[in-house]
């Protein structure tokens, strides 16, 4: 062993240790290991940086902002709002919620087809009163899972596809992963719908901002010429509207008030009174295509327009809204300000937003410039709530940012653009088209995995390139030879399978890969079979909660334990190994 060779294996045991430890975060570990490998030359100085200029970098960012944007349309929302209601059985649920995520994340990333989803996954726990742990963790499994489906999927087979381009000078093209990816998910879904039944049941969800901040508000909606609800009744608003929405109020000719009777038909330029929480007055007024009521008055931005947001703030003792209602104080003329929903603990309003009399502890949601709010807010005395993503008053553009992820999922499949410029151009596309603000865009952007994905490139080529890779793989050969192709493949792919609980998946790639490679290059075998086992592994991560953010996002939501993983993530685990196997043997053949 060269002294190169030894600092390579210390960093990486080093980085492993460090993973283990779980004292510093994933990032800071990944950036300590590359100064390290830097600092003892395994890495040049003029290469220390390369990562994070390499195409995985733009496509995992890329597919993270058209992945909000999607999330955002709320396009699933609405087509599981004309199935759920017809499905009853907790069984029947996790088949179709597994299924949407499973989906879902072929076309997005998977954590972010899994955050779409979970609301859906409350409401319909809700609807059957069953527990949302039944739901949360089979749907964490199925994204994985779907995520294998595709090149944009999952981080690992991006990070697969680079190692391959190396190799051969041809990436994995869009599609390459979907026959392996598509025979495993369908596999994982049929298991899940019936082994949820191993998860615990009526746990309690960890609180959290949004459950502490449980705020019904009362806002306004105009029925326009766009309505779905136009001519219709009451009672069909209702159907469409979430359950926790209640219609408390008409305005007709903007004086005349009826009462929200069930048969009242509704016309245009109807102004309906709607009680509930911020989200959920979000889907419904976007659902029934309602206008908000403020929403559109112009407010005077000094930047650009996506720095126009919402915000809750409380109504201080000593505020000049005390006593007055928004029509007198002018709010929007003088301040700049749309007062868009106002909450009162145990007050049910029937009168018009302008005309509430608004008294100290008052909740209010605004609508303003986020560079001059601070400013108003002192100005009118009104403290500002625990920050949370206020969405209501902003429009939904529907059908947009799905058009705009197909066309460059062909793009890239037809060949006629690389994958980073196709997703890169995606992501510029859909806030130039208004699916995003600029804001919503950065915050989609999970800039921790790109820093350690930008900083442990150069230290996995630093192991290929010491020779620390071919000094593993001599060993492997060793225990290999005794061993039948597919045997081989197991062996790369349930190494893989280990190490990303610790690792990463992303950075379990970087780790693996050259070494199955090189494994495969010594037993004379294709690379590709190797690398595919390397990808299904690496992405399959059912045994911890924080091998992979899709787990950690619905450890608190589902009120579950770290050892409720392995219940249902071991046999899902075999399952992947006694069918992937053979599967990648088909499609890739090692020989």
């Amino acid at each position: 062993m060269t002294q190169a060779q030894a600092f390579a294996f210390a960093i990486l045991i080093g980085l492993m240790v460090a993973f283990i430890w779980g004292r510093l975060r994933y990032d800071l570990i990944a950036v300590l290991a590359l100064l390290a490998a830097v600092f003892t030359g395994i890495v040049p100085h003029k290469a220390a940086f390369s990562g994070f200029g390499d195409d995985i970098v733009i496509i995992v960012a890329s597919a993270l902002v058209v992945s909000a944007a999607i999330e955002r349309s709320g396009v699933v929302e609405a087509f599981l709002h004309r199935v759920a209601p017809s499905v009853t059985s907790v069984q029947a649920q996790v088949v179709i919620l597994v299924t949407t995520v499973s989906v879902l994340s072929v076309f997005i990333k998977n954590i972010g087809a899994l955050a779409m989803m979970i609301p859906v996954a409350f409401q319909m726990a809700r609807r059957s009163k069953a527990s949302p742990s039944s739901f949360l963790m089979p749907m964490a499994f199925g994204s994985l899972l779907g995520g294998l489906m595709t090149l944009i999927g999952t981080s690992p087979n991006i990070v697969v596809s680079r190692m391959r381009e190396e190799l051969t000078g041809r990436p994995f093209n869009m599609f390459d992963f979907t026959p392996v990816g598509i025979g495993l998910a369908a596999a994982g879904v049929v298991f899940l719908a019936f082994g949820y039944r191993l998860l615990p049941r009526g746990r309690e969800a960890v609180p959290t901002m949004e459950k502490a901040l449980n705020i019904n508000y009362m806002t306004e909606a105009r029925i326009t010429a766009k309505s779905t609800v136009l001519g219709k009744s009451i009672s069909h608003l209702s159907t469409l509207l979430d359950e926790e929405v209640l219609v408390t109020g008409l305005v007709r000719n903007r004086v005349e008030r009826l009462m929200p009777l069930p048969d009242v038909v509704l016309r245009r330029g109807d102004i309906v009174l709607l009680e509930g929480a911020p989200q959920a007055l979000e889907r419904g007024i976007s659902r029934a295509r309602l206008e908000l009521e403020g929403h559109d008055r112009p407010t005077e931005a000094k930047g650009v327009d996506e720095e126009i947001a919402g915000i809750e703030v409380v109504i201080g003792p000593r505020s000049v809204l005390i006593g007055q209602t928004a029509k007198r104080l002018a709010l929007h003329d003088r301040f700049n300000i749309n007062l868009l929903a106002v909450s009162r603990s145990s007050k049910r309003f029937t009168e018009r937003l302008r005309d509430i009399a608004l008294r100290p502890g008052d909740v209010l949601v605004l609508k303003g410039d986020l560079v001059l709010l601070p400013t108003r807010l002192m100005e009118l005395g009104l403290l500002p709530l625990a920050g949370r993503e206020i969405r209501l008053g902003n429009p939904r553009k529907g059908l947009i940012p799905v058009v705009v992820l197909a066309g460059a999922m062909v793009l890239t499949a037809l060949g006629l653009l690389p994958v980073a410029t196709a997703f890169f151009a995606a992501a510029v596309l859909t806030v130039l088209l208004g699916s995003l603000s600029l804001r919503e865009a950065y915050e989609a952007v999970d800039w921790p995995i790109l820093i350690m994905l930008g900083a442990l490139i150069p230290v996995s080529e630093s192991i290929r390139t010491t020779g620390g890779a071919d000094l593993i793989a001599g060993g492997l050969v060793k225990f290999s030879n005794t061993l039948p192709p597919f045997g081989a493949l197991a062996m790369i792919m349930v190494a893989a399978m280990a190490a990303t609980p610790f690792l990463n998946n992303a950075a379990t790639v970087l780790v693996i890969a050259p070494i199955a490679v090189t494994l495969a290059a010594r037993l004379g075998y294709n690379p590709d079979a190797f690398l595919m086992a390397v990808a299904v592994g690496a992405a399959c991560d059912f045994l911890t909660p924080v091998g992979h953010q899709c787990n950690t996002l619905v450890l608190g939501p589902g009120g579950y334990h770290f050892g409720d993983y392995w219940k249902l993530g071991l046999p899902l685990s075999f399952i992947v190994i006694l069918l992937g196997v053979p599967l990648i043997m088909w499609f890739w053949p090692p020989i």
